[in-house]
């Protein structure tokens, strides 16, 4: 039996009573005043078109009493598509190492291809964290590498150099999760604030031997590097100094874009880096299968919200 034969896949009000299960687990909450377990659920209660609404509820609150779905208050609300299929795209999403286009969300769910879009967006909205502590700390290795992708708008053509494209700075614990930053510019200004004020100061750090690591480094417990400019890779001396993980991390991320998705404007960089940060801190090899994956996608949908003006009425060209 395959995953996706799942009812909530495939059924509009078992999609709702899946999305609630994870949403609403200690209680009904109710969007519009916060309230728990004061709600009831509305059955037969039809929209303008004489479609039922599924999923309805009314807040008994006295100062509230107003009807609302588990949607509201999350990416999904307002969403035209049915949550069933907006499920199949979290889980495809989710599930795809590499990532999976708006064209093909396009062609497996059979929406509009801007709708998928979007709705590709609105997903890895959730993706992103609410929250960032500082990683690494007594005992655990951050590895930190930066790389350079796409080009950066309005900036002229300038092929001797990277000063044209995107600079992306990872962040890596060592069996743990990744942090991805799209940085405004290439200077140490530019790197220096994001390693010092995510990684814990008594983590081993890893770099290799770029200038802008080598006073941040001093902060660190431990700081060390690898000189990739000949030929090393992994320090002779300690096997354990080495940015092999965060490499790794690069070679997914960048085969995801340039395979997979091909074109990324500037301005949702941003959300493509928390996709592929989100799958890899919740990879099998931390014990997070697909299925789990998938719900804490969705765990993270509460209390955000995209809108098609601000992902960009231009949508983006993804093969």
């Amino acid at each position: 039996m395959s995953l996706l034969d799942r009812k909530y896949f495939k059924d509009e009000k078992t999609a709702f009573a899946h999305l609630e299960g994870i949403l609403w687990a200690d209680g009904v909450v109710c969007p519009h005043c916060g309230t728990v377990d004061k709600a009831g659920r509305l059955n037969g209660v039809k929209d303008a078109k004489g479609r039922v609404r599924p999923g309805l509820w009314k807040c008994y609150s006295k100062e509230c009493r107003k009807q609302f779905t588990v949607k509201v208050g999350t990416v999904f609300e307002q969403a035209h598509i049915p949550l069933h299929k907006m499920l199949q795209a979290v889980h495809l999403m989710c599930s795809s190492k590499k990532g999976i286009s708006a064209h093909q969300l396009h062609r497996t769910l059979e929406i509009d291809y801007k709708s998928a879009w979007f709705l590709a967006h609105r997903i890895r909205e959730a993706m992103r964290p609410k929250s960032m502590a500082p990683m690494g700390g007594g005992g655990k290795v951050v590895e930190a590498d930066e790389t350079y992708i796409g080009r950066q708008q309005d900036f002229g053509v300038d092929k001797s150099r990277y000063h044209n494209k995107n600079m992306v700075v990872t962040l890596v614990e060592r069996g743990g999760s990744a942090r991805s930053f799209h940085t405004g510019g290439h200077s140490i200004a530019d790197i220096v604030p994001i390693v010092r004020e995510n990684i814990k100061r008594e983590t081993r750090l890893m770099t290799d031997q770029a200038l802008h690591y080598r006073a941040v480094g001093r902060e660190f417990m431990d700081h060390g590097s690898v000189e990739h400019s000949v030929g090393e890779y992994v320090s002779i001396d300690d096997p354990t100094i080495h940015t092999n993980t965060v490499e790794g991390y690069y070679s997914i991320f960048k085969r995801g874009m340039k395979g997979v998705y091909q074109h990324c404007k500037e301005k949702h960089l941003h959300r493509y880096l928390a996709e592929f940060d989100f799958r890899y801190s919740n990879r099998v090899g931390l014990g997070v299968d697909d299925e789990a994956r998938t719900g804490r996608a969705l765990q993270g949908v509460v209390g955000k919200r995209l809108t098609y003006r601000a992902a960009d009425r231009s949508a983006a060209a993804e093969a």
